[in-house]
């Protein structure tokens, strides 16, 4: 057991060797906080915070911007380097931290013909965002496997997030954030949210649909465009995330966890577990706090 500082929140943590990474342009962690308020510093890098855990309504504030809502299961939030912060949260709040060294968005401004001086990342609450959702996702899958593919992959994700920052979320974006054919921000948090309430249930692709105001053909195009995966692929991975949340915070047996997270039994809890993390639920709850 170690403990990690918050890179942009208020409560350090213990965690496990493998949960947190540390380098100069990057720091990945994952962090949990209790309900109440949690504050943090300034500090001297840009952060990409991604909602991974349950739906939490939260107030934030950061300099003269505030903002309150729910967030939900991939919402991120950008806090530009320098920017204090203030979550004031409802209920407990899981979030993986991406903290981005300037000096890396400096090059990659550089490297894109646009001058440094000029570079201002873009304060953001609870947005959505596909492409860097991907990228979180794929740190947090390196992260919960130990990180087999090494520095070079995690930085290489790393530069690629920090074009992203560069080219969609600050002062010299060379297009207008969020410019994609996928299923529009305020819908799509709402057919994320059914889909969180309802993860025990026997979700249908009708039902679904039926939130997104869509016809079920539509509606399954444009929901992969928005998130990067099919319908059904994307209610198995959250069932898989919450299953091993559920493995590490709490006592219920296997068996109860993976009827509560909408598998028909605990042999396919594993299957779909050992797909998507490549890890079965025995060794989740082995490597547990």
């Amino acid at each position: 057991m170690a403990t990690y500082p918050a890179p942009s929140r208020g409560t350090p943590v213990q965690l496990n060797a493998g949960s947190a990474w540390a380098t100069e342009n990057l720091r990945v962690v994952l962090l949990s906080d209790p309900p109440g308020v949690v504050r943090a510093p300034a500090v001297s890098r840009t952060s990409v915070c991604l909602h991974v855990g349950a739906p939490t309504y939260m107030r934030c504030r950061r300099g003269r911007q505030s903002h309150s809502g729910t967030a939900i299961h991939g919402d991120i939030d950008i806090i530009p380097a320098g920017t204090p912060s203030e979550w004031q949260l409802r209920e407990k709040d899981q979030a993986l931290i991406l903290s981005v060294a300037q000096r890396l968005l400096h090059a990659v401004a550089e490297e894109s013909g646009v001058d440094p001086r000029q570079l201002e990342i873009r304060n953001r609450f609870q947005a959505r965002d596909p492409q860097m959702e991907h990228i979180g996702w794929a740190m947090k899958a390196e992260m919960d496997r130990g990180y087999p593919c090494g520095r070079l992959y995690m930085e290489s994700l790393a530069t690629a997030l920090a074009a992203h920052l560069v080219r969609h979320h600050s002062s010299v974006a060379s297009e207008p954030r969020g410019v994609n054919a996928g299923i529009s921000g305020q819908r799509l948090k709402q057919v994320v949210s059914f889909i969180e309430e309802n993860l025990a249930d026997d979700l249908s692709l009708p039902a679904i649909a039926t939130v997104s105001g869509l016809s079920v053909s539509h509606f399954k195009t444009l929901f992969r465009r928005s998130v990067g995966l099919p319908v059904h692929q994307y209610v198995i991975r959250r069932r898989v995330e919450r299953a091993a949340l559920l493995l590490r915070e709490s006592r219920l047996g296997i068996s109860e966890i993976a009827l509560e997270t909408g598998f028909a039994h605990q042999s396919h809890l594993a299957l779909h577990m050992r797909r998507v993390l490549g890890i079965s639920p025995r060794a989740v709850r082995e490597d547990r706090l």
